[in-house]
Formats: C-alpha cells, sequence, structure tokens
C-alpha cells in the first residue's frame, strides 16, 4: 500500500531557526515509562481531524475514565478533505460519518455523547495567528476551556508537519488560554512525526522531555476505538482514489502498550 497522508509537510518557517536533535520517535522504546499516576484530574483532549485524539491518546483517555476523571474532547476540524473526490460521500455526508465515528470511538472509551465538541472548522484550513476570522475561532475554543476548566489539557505536538496540528497547538496554548482563572498542564502528543518519511528534528530539545505512558491495561480498548474509524482504516470509501487511508505501518505506531507524550519543562 503506498504511503497516504493528509497533506505535505509544510516547513515551520522561524521555528527552524531553533537548536535541534534527533526526534526521540525515532527510538522511543528508550524514553522512560510514567504510571498513571502522574496524570490526575479533570482533562480535555484536543484533536485537530476526527481520529486523532483516539489514535494519539486513546489510552490516556480510557485510564482516566476507568479512574472516574472527566474527559471531555474538542475536535477543531470537520474532517471532510479525507475523501475529497468520492461521490458516495460528499462532504456534508462525510463530516456526519467522522463525527460519528467519533462518537462511536469515545464511547468505547468511556465518554459520553455530551462530552464531545465539535468545531467543524474547515479541514485543511485550521486557521494560524494570522489567518482571517481567529478571533472567532480563540472565542469559542476560550468559551470551551472556560466552561470546562481542565486540569489537564493534551493538545497535538507543537511542531507536527501537519499545519492544522500546528495551528491546533498554537491556537490553545497561546491564545485562548491566555489569562484562564486556572493554568491547566499542557501535554502534547504526536501524530505525523511517526512517519519516518516526515519526521523532523526535535525542536525545542533543552525546554522539552519526552516520555511514555504505560496502557497496557486498556490497550485492547484502544484498538477497539480505533476499529471505530472505519473511513480511515479500511476500504470503506472506496471510490476516491486518492482518499485517505492509514496504512498497516502508521497504526502500528498506536498499537503499542505505551503511548508516548511530550511536556515543556517549567
Amino acid at each position: 500500500m503506498p504511503r497516504l497522508k493528509r497533506s505535505p509537510p509544510i516547513p515551520c518557517g522561524p521555528m527552524n531557526l531553533r537548536s535541534v536533535s534527533h526526534s526521540p520517535l525515532s527510538h522511543p522504546a528508550a524514553l522512560p515509562m510514567r504510571a498513571m499516576n502522574n496524570i490526575t484530574g479533570s482533562a480535555l483532549v484536543v484533536a485537530p481531524h476526527p481520529d486523532d485524539e483516539t489514535l494519539g491518546c486513546g489510552g490516556v483517555m480510557a485510564l482516566l475514565r476507568t479512574l472516574g476523571y472527566p474527559v471531555h474532547v474538542l475536535v477543531m476540524s470537520d474532517g471532510t478533505l479525507s475523501h475529497p473526490r468520492s461521490l458516495k460521500y460528499p462532504a456534508p455526508r462525510l463530516r456526519a460519518l467522522r463525527e460519528a465515528e467519533t462518537l462511536e470511538a469515545l464511547s468505547t472509551l468511556g465518554i459520553g455523547e455530551t462530552e464531545v465538541t465539535f468545531l467543524r472548522l474547515a479541514d485543511g484550513a485550521i486557521p494560524s495567528s494570522e489567518s482571517p476570522g481567529i478571533p472567532e475561532v480563540v472565542a469559542r475554543c476560550r468559551r470551551c476551556l472556560e466552561k470546562l476548566m481542565p486540569e489537564t489539557i493534551f493538545l497535538p505536538w507543537r511542531d507536527d508537519p501537519h499545519p492544522d496540528h500546528r495551528a491546533t497547538w498554537k491556537l490553545i496554548s497561546t491564545l485562548a488560554i491566555v489569562d484562564l482563572d486556572n493554568s491547566p498542564r499542557i501535554i502534547e502528543y504526536p501524530i505525523w512525526d511517526w512517519d519516518p518519511e516526515q519526521q523532523g528534528d526535535f525542536t525545542n530539545s533543552k525546554q522539552v522531555v519526552a516520555w511514555r505512558l504505560d496502557i497496557q491495561a486498556v490497550l485492547e480498548t484502544k484498538l477497539k476505538a480505533i476499529a471505530a474509524y472505519r473511513s480511515q482504516t479500511t476500504n470503506l470509501i472506496d471510490d476516491d482514489p486518492e482518499g485517505f487511508q492509514l496504512t498497516p505501518e502508521m497504526l502500528a505506531n498506536f498499537a503499542r502498550p505505551w503511548e508516548v507524550y511530550l511536556e515543556e519543562v517549567r
């Protein structure tokens, strides 16, 4: 199966000027392992696309729910660029399908429909700080944060190759979160850096540490949740030759008995 991805990586501009080192994902098994007692309290998981939350954080979400902690998921984009030329699944139908898959996956992880918010921003065009309309998007994210006041926020890795992931990180961590009454812990999760052909250098090496979380106890639950995304993992949508599908090689990175997280040193 050829390598497929949502979009080609875009250079990070000035971020490339920072000191770099090899990505910790090149040798993830060497990263220190942390137990679940390292993460407690309410959590918000922010996903650029429907499925990112389960791929990157499915294990920690299941563990948090097992412990009785509230978990909310904020899905930023509508995910309709995965199969842009499908006649069977035009954008409105594809959006409905992807949202239904998200709700099924999260239900498997112990998260109910009322704990999921879909912003339905345009896939591939999550706004950056220079984009028109950014104040409205920031305000919507801000309202979600003010309502939930999570103790921990899980965001996509700040230097993920996909521009939607980088924009999501910036929207939440540098704009929407400003002057909140609480100061949530920020933990980042990698998605497209797992692809060796897109994997970038590990920027901010002096400011960010990487570690693993043991999810062995809920691994089967996570795998069942990932399987709910049939539009992304199977040939369910078969009439778009350029449609996106996660390769077995890519999926294998999210089927390990641990998840990798990155956190800024404070």
